[in-house]
């Protein structure tokens, strides 16, 4: 009971030290957190640096084994390039000297050997010498025969020449101008008239105009009461001598029909039936095939091409372009081309000379 006097007696003191002791404990509380907080964030960075660096050096060792891979394979290749490049440097040394050497004894055994380009030479002028002595003969025999050909030719022109001067011949009453008396021996132009025969021309065949056939009724009629006679043969008459033209070649000659002039042969309208007639061949040749689709813009699209005379460098026709499609382009509003469901322009092309004809252009 005294114990217990004495706690109660005590109570009050307990209780102060008890309060005072928490409001000690919680002003320090907070500094002492952030003083584990500092402590505990040191240490977690400590830490994690040093497993950084575990992983750089890691990390170091797998790229330091990588690389020293990649570095040996490039070495190798770089090896093998420069094996290949030295081997096939002295395979080329070795051809170079062995081309050299074949070359040097080619040049030596056939081209700058004496005695074989001697004898190839020799060879060279004895053939040189047999085609120049053939080519000689040949020309030579070439020339005789064009000029055998020459003579035949001037033969052949001479005998013509005889024949058709064969009027020129000498009779027995009258000496010909080859055989003047006057000279001592006749000329040799006589001679040869003597040997050629007379140029005879050829007669042509005129047949009558009404040439009466008796065999269609002397074939009716009986062969004792008309006995049917043969063909007398042609009167062989002697030809005139001197340059005189054929009896059928001056008839014919004498009555060849009338051949009117140019002025008599041509109409007198002449002159406006071409002009008309080349009016219809303009005509057929203005065809336009491009079909014509007024509400469709298939027309749109297509590029304009003006005509000849419009395209002309010393200016387009005031007709077509004035009465038609008459463009000013001061006056435009826009800058877009102005847009028309008409056709073409080679369609008004087309039609403009007939509508000019009659007077209906609007």
């Amino acid at each position: 009971m005294a114990t217990l006097a004495r706690l109660q007696a005590r109570s009050t003191t307990v209780a102060h030290q008890y309060y005072y002791r928490n409001s000690v404990v919680d002003v320090f509380r907070k500094k002492e957190n952030d003083a584990a907080v500092k402590i505990q964030s040191w240490f977690r960075g400590c830490q994690v640096r040093a497993y950084i660096r575990y992983l750089h050096r890691v990390a170091t060792i797998i790229q330091k084994r990588w690389r020293g891979y990649l570095g040996r394979q490039h070495y190798q290749l770089i090896v093998k390039l420069a094996y290949y490049t030295m081997k096939m440097n002295l395979y080329n040394a070795m051809a170079v000297r062995i081309q050299r050497r074949w070359r040097g004894y080619k040049i030596r055994k056939y081209c700058f050997n004496y005695f074989y380009l001697k004898e190839y030479l020799k060879a060279v002028s004895e053939t040189n010498d047999a085609v120049r002595k053939a080519l000689e003969e040949f020309a030579e025999m070439k020339e005789r025969e064009e000029k055998k050909a020459d003579l035949e030719r001037e033969e052949k022109k001479r005998d013509y020449q005889a024949r058709k001067m064969h009027y020129l011949l000498s009779t027995k009453q009258i000496p010909g101008i080859y055989n003047s008396p006057f000279r001592k021996d006749p000329d040799p132009w006589e001679l040869r008239l003597q040997q050629a025969k007379p140029l005879t021309h050829r007669r042509p065949k005129v047949k009558p105009k009404h040439s009466v056939s008796l065999s269609s009724w002397l074939a009716c009629t009986s062969a004792r009461s008309f006995p049917r006679s043969g063909i007398l043969p042609p009167i062989d008459r002697k030809r005139c001598q001197g340059p005189f033209r054929d009896v059928s070649e001056v008839w014919e000659q004498r009555y060849k029909p009338l051949e009117p002039t140019l002025r008599v042969a041509e109409p007198m309208d002449g002159l406006n039936e071409a002009r008309a007639q080349l009016q219809r061949q303009e005509w057929t040749r203005n065809v336009n095939d491009n079909m014509f689709l007024p509400f469709s813009s298939y027309h749109k699209n297509k590029k304009y091409i003006p005509t000849m005379h419009l395209s002309s460098k010393y200016g387009p026709d005031a007709y077509g372009s004035q009465h038609f499609r008459d463009e000013n382009p001061k006056k435009w509003i826009c800058d877009k081309d102005f847009q028309t469901v008409l056709p073409s322009f080679d369609l008004f092309s087309k039609y403009g000379k007939l509508y000019s004809k009659a007077g209906q252009i609007v």
